[in-house]
């Protein structure tokens, strides 16, 4: 993507948002998701919202929202409005289910992983294609059914605010995807569509892992007629052993109140900002402001990288 593309995606006033998962404490990862959706949002005079996805119960730790809400304020991170929890939404969910139901665009899939291995055509990205099994009417005896959502054979393509032009074909690539689970859970796709639609968010910025599940979301956008928000997609870091940094690493990128300006600093630069030196003796309050002054998006690398610690 060409620098003035980039530029021209920030004229407008973004609204964006950070929606960290409570499945630990916050690591380098997740702050480098938060800083760069922070900073993109601000550079356009916009806003940044804050959501806690605890859509899925049985990974949720107790207490590790409000831990890393506290972290977030002690390094100077400020929110626009109230903050979103996930696990409050279902009802509104299910609204939005029901609806597609209505249009003719989701189906109940009794079909196990197992069975979906067995008969998939191919492999994709993030598992087996799923090969339209039930689309004309569930197939098999268990009672635990999916709801899948049918995709349309086209590509999807759109522009990523950092690694540019992408498309993907759903039929081909992944089928019908999921919206509401065997188990009685609301999938990902679904819920973060939903909520950034009814928040008003035009921007969202988040690691480079997510790339493949944004076509679709778009598509879900499409579905539901609403114009989907631009994209950026950032660099992930990955530690020495070749794995990315996440909250499975333990200590290792592990963000604190004391080790926060340094963490900071060294995710501006990760983030291809060039944060001067002599910052690296400043407060996380006055990193963020230099970041909201000279943060440049057209910088940033598309390409994941290793970071030691």
């Amino acid at each position: 993507m060409n620098n003035q593309l980039k530029q021209n995606q920030l004229v407008a006033p973004a609204i964006g948002r950070f929606a960290p998962s409570p499945t630990g404490p916050l690591h380098f990862g997740t702050l480098l998701a938060a800083l760069g959706s922070y900073l993109l949002a601000k550079c356009s005079g916009g806003r940044w919202l804050l959501r806690i996805e605890d859509l899925d119960p049985p990974r949720v730790i107790p207490g590790a929202a409000d831990t890393m809400l506290r972290l977030l304020e002690q390094l100077g991170f400020e929110w626009d409005g109230e903050i979103i929890y996930q696990s409050q939404r279902y009802e509104r969910y299910q609204q939005v289910l029901e609806r597609l139901r209505g249009d003719g665009r989701v189906f109940d899939c009794s079909c196990t992983r197992r069975e979906i291995l067995a008969s998939a055509p191919h492999p994709g990205e993030e598992g087996p294609v799923y090969p339209g099994t039930c689309r004309n009417g569930v197939c098999g005896g268990r009672a635990e059914r999916a709801v899948r959502l049918r995709v349309a054979d086209r590509d999807i393509q759109y522009r990523d605010g950092v690694f540019g032009e992408q498309s993907q074909n759903l039929e081909h690539d992944v089928g019908d995807f999921v919206l509401h689970r065997a188990d009685g859970l609301f999938a990902y796709q679904l819920a973060v569509v939903v909520d950034d639609i009814d928040t008003g968010i035009t921007q969202v910025v988040r690691g480079a892992d997510l790339l493949s599940s944004t076509p679709r979301q778009i598509y879900l956008y499409q579905c539901l007629d609403v114009v989907s928000p631009d994209y950026f997609h950032l660099p992930l870091a990955f530690g020495d052993n070749g794995k990315k940094l996440s909250k499975r690493n333990g200590d290792i990128g592990l963000v604190t109140a004391d080790n926060g300006a340094l963490m900071l600093w060294r995710a501006l630069e990760f983030l291809g900002q060039s944060p001067p030196q002599e910052f690296l003796n400043s407060t996380p309050a006055e990193l963020l402001s230099w970041g909201r002054g000279n943060f440049q998006p057209v910088t940033i690398p598309a390409e994941d990288r290793q970071i030691r610690f």
